[in-house]
């Protein structure tokens, strides 16, 4: 009961829309709170693209705050490798494409708050999200955080809580949720309705324990665009090779994760339906047919996020449920604990209970 009474909290909250915030003439200033992932720089490079077109038009990043993570020893020296990238690109007055406004540098989240109108957080230690992500929400700017968006399902939680209270939109996904050879899966005609899958991607076993929830998120962000939300129990199965989870839904489906410590490493699915049986397209690309997937098809890997960011920012309206992505961050949760219980299944719900 206080699970839902949460869930429906924040699901009616984050999607109430700020009136009158812009004029619809003005391009929607955007900030950015880290840029140790070179993601920050992607999506800056999309939003300020001179000739940026259809959704992507009209926004623009103005401001970027560098912090850093003791966490991770290479923050500092990405944080120094993407700064030019950052601030260079769309810079050349000689470019046929046109030049962008400059990004200023600040020093201070207040700085970069007086700068923006909206936020993308970037770090990439999860264990800071909440700290640096409130002072977002209590200014009422809509937030997003790339992957993950905290470091435990009790920080998720407060994070959505307090953008709740605040009635400041906010989400949080992988981009492997926008690839079109993954989310074209759901409604596949070759595939008809999903009764399950197995994902399968990277897993990197000697990531910072701030990286915990990284290591699975990609693919199972993949297995909720097939799948859609309901999953009720997890088990995992744990060796030196591989992460195995096998996750069940509350009508029976099953779906499969293969997170693959060593040899080599790809991104993607085969889809179960009762139609028929299809893999899934590979990362960034388009969905297959008749079997056969597309790999000369125009490259989508950040595009498909960069979209609904877009649109996340100039609507105010969140893509993704809270609840949905709370429950993602229960799956992993409830996994790492079957890999304590030598794999038992672990309930999904009980961990967002009276949180």
């Amino acid at each position: 009961m206080i699970r839902s009474r949460l869930l429906l909290a924040l699901a009616a909250s984050l999607f109430l829309l700020p009136a009158g915030l812009l004029h619809a003439d003005e391009p929607v200033r955007v900030g950015i709170l880290g840029f140790d992932n070179y993601q920050a720089v992607e999506y800056a490079a999309f939003f300020n693209n001179p000739q940026a077109e259809g959704d992507l038009d009209g926004l623009l990043v103005t401001a970027a705050w560098p912090v850093l993570s003791d966490s991770y020893p290479q923050s500092a020296e990405l944080t120094e490798r993407w700064k030019p990238q950052m601030l260079n690109r769309y810079q050349d007055p000689k470019s046929p494409r046109g030049t962008a406004p400059p990004i200023k540098l600040v020093d201070s989240l207040e700085e970069l708050l007086a700068n923006c109108d909206v936020v993308m957080i970037w770090s990439l230690d999860g264990r800071k999200h909440v700290e640096q992500a409130t002072p977002v929400l209590k200014a009422g700017k809509p937030l997003f955080i790339g992957r993950p968006a905290a470091s435990s399902v009790e920080d998720t939680v407060a994070l959505y809580r307090l953008a709740a209270e605040t009635g400041t939109p906010f989400w949080s996904c992988s981009q492997h949720r926008y690839s079109p050879g993954f989310s074209g899966m759901r409604n596949h005609p070759e595939v008809g309705n999903v009764l399950g899958c197995d994902v399968y991607g990277g897993y990197d076993p000697n990531a910072p324990e701030a990286d915990r929830f990284i290591r699975p998120l990609h693919s199972i962000e993949t297995m909720y665009a097939i799948m859609g939300p309901g999953c009720v129990k997890v088990s995992c199965a744990s060796t030196p090779k591989a992460e195995v989870y096998t996750c069940v839904w509350d009508d029976g489906r099953v779906a499969t994760y293969r997170g693959i410590k060593e040899g080599a490493v790809k991104y993607s699915a085969t889809v179960f339906g009762d139609k028929g049986v299809s893999t899934a397209g590979i990362y960034g690309h388009g969905v297959p047919e008749k079997g056969i997937v597309p790999t000369k098809d125009k490259y989508m890997g950040y595009g498909g996020l960069a979209i609904e960011l877009a649109k996340f920012f100039k609507t105010r309206k969140v893509p993704v449920a809270a609840s949905e992505t709370l429950e993602i961050f229960a799956l992993m949760q409830a996994a790492d604990e079957s890999r304590e219980q030598n794999g038992a299944f672990q309930p999904v719900a009980r961990l967002l209970e009276a949180k």
